[in-house]
């Protein structure tokens, strides 16, 4: 297989792994997960760019700023099909059973969801729709597409799906699994670990360096609040599962990008 090949196999599967993007169907090997984990923030642009659309949309349109918010917090859901969402509500059950770590790793085995998973889910939700109302009713966001087209903030934000996923990779090439088991270790015992690094950190410079770009205060506020949300997810996944898994890497990307959310929107407020 020549590296051409190598390289569109691991675009289809990453896009196929954390997206309901229609891929072609083939039978995924070994040697054609090598490179996915380079192509998991692309995910993240296409949220990135149809949330920015939709929104442009909805200001031509005239569309409801409840409308436009309910519509544009359900966009990520749609495009990933839940597969980080799901992770979350398996962790935060895992995390409120107040078990030893492997009770808590058999948890997250578990298809059920439970009283705890659904509460946190729900205020997740209206914290992370509460932030995002923020960014659309701020005074740049009421302004005409052509004017402004929507706040720095919210472009911000867009750029915040890519970061997330890039840190969420980071994560797997450098830090120690949890199990030797599941898809996160596939993906791990699969990567071209050194390529994969070096793909990563350059995408994490690039997608900071843009944020910042596009607004000085707005990208070091997102930037800010998405590391020290990495530095949690870490310290949460050593000290009470031993290591990342899968449903932990999706617990992360929620967490993160609810983080950034708020920090946006406040400093629209502010």
């Amino acid at each position: 297989m020549d590296i051409i090949e190598s390289v569109l196999r691991s675009f289809a599967i990453a896009f196929g792994t954390y997206s309901k993007i229609p891929m072609p169907h083939f039978e995924w090997k070994g040697e054609d997960m090598r490179y996915s984990l380079c192509f998991f923030p692309l995910v993240g642009a296409v949220i990135g760019l149809l949330v920015w659309g939709f929104m442009g949309l909805a200001d031509r349109i005239g569309l409801g700023e409840v409308s436009a918010c309910l519509i544009g917090c359900i966009l990520p859901i749609l495009v990933t099909g839940g597969i980080h969402l799901d992770g979350f509500l398996d962790v935060c059950d895992a995390r409120h059973s107040y078990g030893e770590r492997e009770k808590k790793l058999e948890i997250l085995k578990d298809p059920h969801i439970g009283a705890f998973a659904v509460i946190q889910t729900l205020v997740c939700a209206a914290v992370y729709g509460s932030g995002f109302s923020e960014i659309l009713r701020s005074g740049e966001a009421q302004m005409s597409i052509e004017e402004q087209g929507n706040s720095k903030a919210l472009l911000v934000f867009c750029c915040g799906f890519v970061l997330a996923r890039v840190l969420s990779g980071l994560s797997l090439v450098f830090l120690q699994p949890a199990k030797e088991t599941g898809m996160l270790a596939a993906f791990a015992g699969a990567a071209q670990i050194k390529v994969v690094r070096g793909v990563l950190l350059l995408e994490l410079g690039g997608i900071m360096g843009t944020m910042i770009g596009i607004d000085l205060k707005s990208g070091i506020l997102a930037i800010g609040a998405a590391v020290l949300s990495f530095f949690y997810y870490v310290h949460v996944s050593k000290k009470e599962f031993g290591g990342i898994t899968g449903d932990l890497a999706g617990y992360f990307v929620v967490i993160c990008e609810t983080a950034m959310v708020v920090v946006l929107g406040l400093c629209c407020v502010l």
